[in-house]
């Protein structure tokens, strides 16, 4: 990927000449690289053609959670989104603040972040949001993950892992609400004090089940979960987060990814698997 953040920065250099790329740092998402100017941007470089609506979509989002005043700080975007040799660009503004360390957090703050989210009218964002399980597979998730990503675990592990994506799929619908859709480590900024500063990288959001944002919130340890939540909702929670690991493999498949990479997402699966068989009964 090398090649690829050397060309991210090539053109962030050539749409946005008076950003301070001295001191950029570069990073990969799952589906962009990323041109990181502390206090000034966070810029997004999609690594596949075509993609330029996507990115768009998510600038309108960004748009209107801004306006919203949320007490939270939403990224904004600089500019409309871009292209340069068939690559998107979508820059948007700095979030001060540093992710919280894995498994420490306050219930208090997860519980706030989660009502605050629940409290957001759908109606003003509804045709910017995203499908649920857009990170794998969207609506055709069901199928992905039972008819394709389950025979290319080992035999041993096609049972378990069938076993929760079918109890995901058995859970009752719940009245949706403003689904984040990957909260927790990077994603959530917070201040020397342990206050959220702001929250980035929305393009899953859907209107969806907030027990998602919940088992996502698992950064945190799930005791602290447990305590920031209802006993339904950490049911919930414990039930979606035991297909999270799985989910990879059908991330990969879903952006044709390389035989290799599909390959190393399905050994951290079943890796995952192993580390959480004893987990979820």
């Amino acid at each position: 990927m090398r090649g690829s953040q050397h060309d991210a920065r090539r053109i962030v250099g050539a749409i946005f000449p008076d950003l301070a790329l001295g001191r950029a740092r570069s990073s990969q998402g799952e589906f962009h690289d990323v041109v990181l100017v502390p206090g000034e941007a966070a810029i997004r470089i999609a690594r596949r053609a075509g993609t330029a609506a996507e990115l768009e979509r998510t600038a309108e989002l960004l748009r209107r959670l801004g306006d919203l005043s949320l007490p939270l700080l939403v990224p904004q975007p600089l500019a409309p989104v871009q292209e340069l040799d068939g690559r998107a660009v979508l820059a948007t503004t700095w979030v001060p603040g540093e992710p919280s360390p894995r498994g420490s957090g306050d219930p208090v703050q997860l519980r706030r972040v989660l009502d605050l989210l629940a409290e957001v009218d759908l109606g003003l964002l509804d045709d910017v949001l995203a499908p649920p399980h857009a990170y794998a597979g969207g609506e055709a998730w069901e199928t992905v993950m039972l008819e394709d990503v389950v025979p290319l675990l080992p035999p041993r592990w096609r049972e378990e892992a069938r076993r929760r994506i079918e109890a995901a799929l058995a859970l009752p619908a719940v009245p949706p609400r403003l689904v984040h859709g990957d909260l927790a480590g990077d994603n959530m900024r917070w201040d020397d004090e342990g206050r959220l500063v702001g929250v980035l990288d929305w393009d899953l959001a859907s209107a969806w089940d907030p027990a998602v944002d919940a088992a996502c919130l698992s950064w945190h340890g799930w005791d602290c979960v447990e305590q920031a939540v209802d006993r339904d909702t950490y049911r919930r929670a414990r039930i979606w987060g035991a297909t999270f690991g799985i989910e990879q493999v059908a991330a990969a498949l879903v952006r044709d990814a390389s035989t290799d990479d599909v390959r190393r997402s399905t050994e951290r699966a079943v890796a995952w698997l192993e580390r959480t068989a004893s987990t979820w009964d």
